[in-house]
C-alpha cells in the first residue's frame, strides 16, 4: 500500500480494507516466527499473573487453575517481571527488524518500546518500576488490601461450585500477599521510601474501613454470598470466606496497620519524590514512561502554565456570556459549582439520579458513534459507583474494561463519596472521557481486534490511552453534544484546563518541591473544582508521580495529528479513516505519530 494511499479515498470500504492488508503484509517467516514469539510472552506472563487471565475472561480450560491465584506482589515476584523482561528483550532481538514486514515491524517496536522501558526501572529498586512507576508499596491507591477485594467483586464470576471454591482459596491467598506487601514496604522505609505523613492517615482510614468491620461483613464475605445466591449455590461458602477473614485475613491487616502506623509517626510532609533516594531521576523516568515522550519538570511545568492561560480565556469568554464576570475564572468556577441547580442531593437518592443523567448521557453519544467511527465495540459498558470502602482514596472516575470472552460487561466507575464534587455541568464529559468516544471505544477496538497479537490488545501506554480520552471530550464538543448547553461546554473546558493544571502541579511538586498545600490551592484557585475532589488529586498525584501529565501532553499529540491528517486530506477528510488508527492498538505516542504521518499526512 502506498504511503499517502491512506487518506486517498473517502470510501469506507476502501478504509476498512486497507488496515486488515496492513496486518498481513507479508514479511515472510519472519513475520511467522515474531507473532509465534509474542503469543508465548503473552501466555508465558498470563500464567505468571492469574488476576490478568481472570480479567480477560482466559482463567478457563487448561488455565482453570489460575481462578484460584493471585498475582506475586513479593520482592521475588517483582525480580522474575525484570527477569523476564531482560529475557524477552534478548529473544525479540533476535530478529532483525528489516526483515521484518510493515505491520510486523510496528509490533516489534511497541513491544520493544515496552520492555525496555520495564528493563530501565530496574535501577531504582523501591515502590514499582516495572514500566508503572509508583514508589510507595502501600498508600491509597495501591495495596492488596485495597486491591484484592475490589478486583473479587468486580473481575471474579461465580457461576457454580468450582467458581466459588476458587474465590475461597483467593481470599486465602489474600493473607500471604498482604504480609508480602508488608515485608516490601518495611525494606523500602528502611532506605527512606515510604508516603508522606497525610498519605499514610488516609491509608490507615481504608485499612480501618476494611479491618473494622465484623468478618461476615466484610466485602469479601457480602460479596461471595451475594455471588452465591445469584447462582443458585448454598452459602456456606461465603461463611467459609467469613472464616479466613477472621483467622487469616486480619492479623495479617493487623501486621500491616502497624506498619503503617509506625511509619506514620516517622513522616514527612514533603510531597515530592526529589526526597527519595535518586528521586529527580526517578520523577524522569515516570514521566517517560506515562508520557512516552522526553520532556524535563521545567518543560512539563512551562508547557501547564501556557495551556492554564489559554484555556482559561475560553472559559472566561462563556461565562461572561452566561452573566458570569466578577472575580477570575477559578472564582467564577467555585461559584458556579456551588448554585443549587448544578448540584444533586448528597444521599441515596441523590446519587441514582447522578447515575441515570450519566447513563443517559451515554446513551445519547452511543447513538452518535457511526458518524466517527467504522469500528465500534461489540461489549457494553456499565456504569458503576466506586465501592464504599475504597472510595476515599479513589480516582473520581475510572474504566475496567469487558473480558475478551464476553462474560463480563465493562465498567466505568464514578466517585460518589460527595455529589458536590460532581456538579451536573461537569458530568457529560467525564462520561465521554471515561467510556464513549473514550476508553471503552479505544480499549475495545484493541481487545477485539482479531489482527494484532494478543499481547499488544491489553496494551497500555498512558500518553496514548488518556490522551486519546481527553481528545474524544474535545470530539464530544466538536461533534455538536454541548449545543445549547453552555454550562456544559464550560464543564468540557474546565475539564481541559484540569488536565493542563496537573502539568503544572505534577512537576510543581516532584521537581520544584511544592508542597501539598500549595498544589492544592493552586488547582482550586486555577479550576474551581471542589477542595475535596481536589485535595484528593493532589494526593493522587503525590504516589503516582508523571502519571497526570500523560493527559494533557497525550491530548497535544492526538489533535495536532488529528488537524495535520484533516488539513492533508482536505475535502476528502473522513474522521473514519483517522479513528481507524485504533484498531492498532495502543503504542507509545512517538510511534503514534510515525504511523500517523506516513499513512495519513
Amino acid at each position: 500500500m502506498q504511503r499517502r494511499q491512506f487518506l486517498a479515498s473517502a470510501s469506507l470500504a476502501a478504509v476498512t480494507a486497507a488496515l486488515p492488508r496492513l496486518a498481513q503484509a507479508a514479511g515472510g517467516a519472519r513475520d511467522a516466527e515474531l507473532r509465534a514469539m509474542l503469543d508465548r510472552f503473552f501466555y508465558a506472563r498470563l500464567e505468571d499473573s492469574p488476576e490478568q487471565a481472570t480479567s480477560l475472561g482466559l482463567d478457563t480450560g487448561p488455565r482453570a487453575y489460575l481462578k484460584a491465584k493471585l498475582d506475586d506482589v513479593s520482592r521475588a515476584g517483582e525480580a522474575r517481571q525484570f527477569a523476564r523482561a531482560r529475557q524477552e528483550l534478548a529473544q525479540l532481538r533476535s530478529i532483525p527488524r528489516d526483515a521484518l514486514g510493515e505491520a510486523a515491524r510496528l509490533d516489534y517496536d511497541i513491544v520493544g518500546y515496552g520492555l525496555d522501558r520495564v528493563v530501565a526501572g530496574e535501577r531504582f529498586g523501591y515502590g514499582a518500576s516495572a514500566g508503572r512507576y509508583a514508589p510507595y508499596v502501600l498508600s491509597q491507591l495501591s495495596g492488596a488490601y485495597r486491591d484484592v477485594p475490589d478486583f473479587l467483586s468486580g473481575q471474579h464470576r461465580v457461576t457454580n461450585a468450582a467458581d466459588a471454591d476458587a474465590y475461597v482459596a483467593r481470599v486465602e491467598a489474600l493473607a500471604g500477599a498482604i504480609d508480602a506487601e508488608t515485608a516490601r514496604q518495611r525494606e523500602d522505609a528502611a532506605r527512606g521510601v515510604f508516603a508522606p505523613d497525610y498519605i499514610l492517615d488516609t491509608t490507615l482510614k481504608q485499612l480501618g474501613a476494611v479491618r473494622d468491620k465484623a468478618p461476615e461483613a466484610t466485602g469479601p464475605a457480602m460479596d461471595l454470598a451475594a455471588k452465591l445466591k445469584a447462582a443458585n449455590l448454598p452459602p456456606d461458602r461465603a461463611g467459609m470466606v467469613a472464616k479466613v477473614m477472621a483467622e487469616r485475613v486480619f492479623p495479617a491487616l493487623d501486621r500491616q496497620r502497624a506498619l503503617v502506623t509506625e511509619l506514620r509517626g516517622r513522616a514527612v510532609h514533603d510531597a515530592g519524590v526529589w526526597r527519595l533516594p535518586d528521586g529527580a531521576a526517578y520523577y524522569s523516568a515516570a514521566v517517560a514512561a506515562a508520557t512516552t515522550t522526553e520532556m524535563s519538570g521545567d518543560e512539563i511545568h512551562r508547557l501547564g502554565l501556557a495551556q492554564v492561560a489559554e484555556i482559561g480565556g475560553r472559559i472566561d469568554t462563556i461565562l461572561k456570556a452566561q452573566g458570569l464576570r466578577q472575580g477570575s475564572v477559578g472564582e467564577r468556577l467555585v461559584a458556579l459549582n456551588k448554585r443549587p441547580d448544578q448540584l444533586y442531593p448528597n444521599t441515596d437518592p441523590g446519587c441514582e439520579a447522578l447515575l441515570e443523567q450519566l447513563r443517559s448521557q451515554l446513551a445519547a453519544m452511543t447513538r452518535r458513534l457511526p458518524e466517527q467511527f467504522a469500528v465500534l465495540p461489540k461489549a457494553p459498558v456499565e456504569i458503576r459507583r466506586v465501592p464504599e470502602a475504597i472510595q476515599a482514596g479513589a480516582p473520581g472516575g475510572y474504566y475496567q474494561s469487558a473480558s475478551l470472552d464476553g462474560t463480563r460487561p465493562a465498567i466505568y466507575f464514578i466517585n460518589l463519596r460527595d455529589t458536590f464534587d460532581r456538579p451536573k455541568f461537569g458530568l457529560a464529559t467525564l462520561t465521554y472521557h471515561e467510556a464513549v468516544p473514550g476508553h471503552h471505544l479505544q480499549v475495545m477496538s484493541a481487545l477485539e481486534s482479531q489482527d494484532i497479537p494478543l499481547i499488544r490488545r491489553r496494551g497500555f501506554y498512558s500518553g496514548y490511552s488518556e490522551g486519546w480520552a481527553l481528545y474524544s471530550e474535545q470530539l464530544a464538543d466538536e461533534m455538536g453534544m454541548y449545543e445549547g448547553n453552555p454550562l456544559g461546554q464550560v464543564g468540557y473546558l474546565q475539564s481541559l484546563l484540569f488536565r493542563a493544571t496537573r502539568l503544572v502541579v505534577d512537576s510543581g511538586m516532584h521537581a520544584k518541591r511544592w508542597s501539598r498545600e500549595k498544589a492544592t490551592n493552586y488547582l482550586i484557585a486555577t479550576t474551581g473544582i471542589a477542595r475535596g475532589r481536589s485535595q484528593g488529586e493532589i494526593d493522587r498525584y503525590t504516589v503516582w508521580p508523571g502519571q497526570a501529565c500523560s493527559y494533557k501532553i497525550g491530548h497535544t499529540v492526538w489533535t495536532r495529528l488529528r488537524d495535520e491528517a484533516k488539513a492533508k486530506a482536505g475535502a476528502r477528510w473522513d474522521p473514519k479513516v483517522f479513528h481507524h488508527v485504533l484498531t492498532l492498538g495502543a503504542m507509545p505516542l512517538d510511534v503514534l505519530e510515525r504511523v500517523v504521518r506516513e499513512r495519513m499526512v
